[in-house]
């Protein structure tokens, strides 16, 4: 059984296909159909709610954190131990909440088919604001699409709505949900049944190793924005699934004196705060990946255990020289991210074995590290080529080199006869240019729908001819920001 708060509602499931997303739960299970279905795909943002969790500040203070997710994304199981809020769940006691106020007076609205999700994104950022932030608006908001308003009265509705912000009914109500929370706070495995599909819900690293081994055909549930795809697009049945998302111990980051360990359940949103202290170009990267409610459902070992070539951070960790850890049963072992991946889809996991954390070396002085991400828009867009260079010079020679890119290949990949071409040598154009021309021995990339092969290797060669440019001329720096 898994338990959760659908506003106030106390909802206790069982037999539920654990198949079913937290969006058609709504519609179909509940007669909330306030929240729509747009894409299926976490693209468009129509279908954004926001999701309360108990936190626990340093100085031991209780408050709810709001998250805006995408529904259509978020199976059910997930929910355990956990508040959902929708659309309709704003209005109280026949008024409306300052933001949808807002986004009336402001006109925010034509259609209105967008217009919940919208209000949604901007509740979470109400929650999460003490003022108004331009920026931040445009980042909360990037992840919502609309077709006929425009976004010129949308952000007028999310700058009104921080700067009026009163408290509302979950502020006065509070005390009395951290209370709820505390009370369905999971204590043991939980379960999704509905007889021929099953979700587990392990607590520990224990328990899911446990459930791994005995389920070995399971398919491990994160932030599930990429498996959901399977079933919302590809119409797939998932027979067995093991959510991660309440491991406590997987969702943990630790700093060391060399490096930083980051579990491979937390959501890439809550990753950013440590991974940009460190690397800014890792940071400003994170801000491109998706949108905000992906990001605050997606993880970083997520992220790399689907394998995909064209996943953000694998150039990056790769670049840096992180390793992940694996664990099956009660054995462990370290493995460079590099040798993670083996050809497309296929990785060197073994069966049962999963990621339990990546390890990320701290910065040094030394190190000149830079990323760049190219893609058709700025915003909640895939990649092209994603490219990282970590070079270390002293004295004018590159000691050490470590190039990789995304998009070029297979799998994410080190660039070895680029590297080749720099190491031991001065760090000057002439270098640059034979390295640019080693490339193209690395990569043979592929055409499609994103970019040209050409198009791929010229944009490879160039970013790292930018990249020697821009540790010549910090004051041009433009870092992440490259889009076709």
């Amino acid at each position: 059984m898994i338990q959760f708060l659908l506003n106030q509602e106390l909802r206790s499931e069982h037999a539920l296909d654990p198949n079913l997303t937290v969006l058609n739960y709504l519609r179909e299970h509940v007669g909330k159909s306030g929240t729509k279905e747009g894409c299926a795909s976490g693209d468009c943002g129509a279908c954004t709610v926001v999701v309360g969790e108990l936190q626990t500040d340093d100085d031991g203070r209780e408050h709810i954190r709001y998250r805006s997710l995408n529904s259509c994304l978020t199976f059910v199981s997930s929910l355990h131990g956990k508040q959902l809020i929708s659309v309709e769940d704003l209005k109280h006691k026949g008024e409306l909440h300052s933001v949808q106020k807002a986004m009336v007076e402001c006109h925010g609205s034509q259609c209105g088919f967008c217009t919940p999700g919208f209000v949604m994104s901007l509740f979470a950022l109400q929650k999460n604001s003490d003022a108004p932030d331009h920026a931040k608006a445009h980042e909360a908001l990037a992840g919502n699409l609309c077709r006929c308003t425009g976004y010129r009265p949308i952000l007028a509705a999310a700058e009104q709505s921080c700067c009026s912000k009163q408290p509302d009914q979950f502020d006065a109500r509070e005390a009395e949900t951290i209370s709820r929370l505390k009370a369905i706070a999971p204590t043991s495995i939980g379960e999704l049944n509905s007889g021929d599909k099953r979700c587990l819900v392990p607590l520990t690293v224990a328990d899911l190793a446990d459930l791994y081994d005995a389920y070995p055909q399971a398919r491990l549930l994160a932030g599930g924005t990429d498996l959901a795809l399977e079933v919302t697009q590809f119409h797939r049945t998932l027979p067995v699934m093991i959510y991660v998302g309440n491991v406590a111990e997987m969702k943990r980051i630790e700093h060391f004196e060399d490096r930083i360990e980051i579990g491979a359940a937390t959501a890439l949103s809550d990753c950013y705060e440590a991974l940009n202290a460190e690397y800014p170009d890792f940071g400003e990267l994170l801000h491109r990946f998706a949108s905000l409610q992906i990001r605050n459902q997606g993880t970083l070992g997520g992220n790399i255990g689907n394998a995909s070539p064209i996943g953000d951070s694998p150039p990056l960790l790769i670049a840096l020289g992180a390793q992940i850890v694996l664990c099956k049963g009660e054995t462990r072992r370290t493995l460079a991210l590099e040798d993670y991946f083996i050809d497309y889809r296929v990785t060197a996991r073994q069966e049962s074995e999963f990621i339990e954390k990546i390890i990320v070396p701290r910065a040094t002085t030394e190190q000149r590290f830079r990323a760049y991400k190219v893609s058709k828009r700025l915003d909640d867009d895939i990649s092209a080529v994603c490219a990282a260079f970590n070079l270390r010079v002293e004295n004018g020679v590159i000691t050490d080199a470590r190039v990789a890119f995304g998009g070029m290949a297979a799998i994410p990949k080190r660039a070895a006869h680029c590297e080749a071409v720099l190491l031991g040598q001065p760090f000057n154009n002439a270098v640059v240019e034979r390295a640019c021309t080693a490339l193209g021995e690395d990569f043979t990339p592929l055409s499609d729908f994103r970019a040209s092969k050409e198009y791929r290797l010229l944009s490879a060669q160039n970013l790292l001819r930018k990249y020697f440019i821009e540790l010549q001329t910090p004051h041009i720096e433009t870092r992440v920001t490259a889009y076709v």
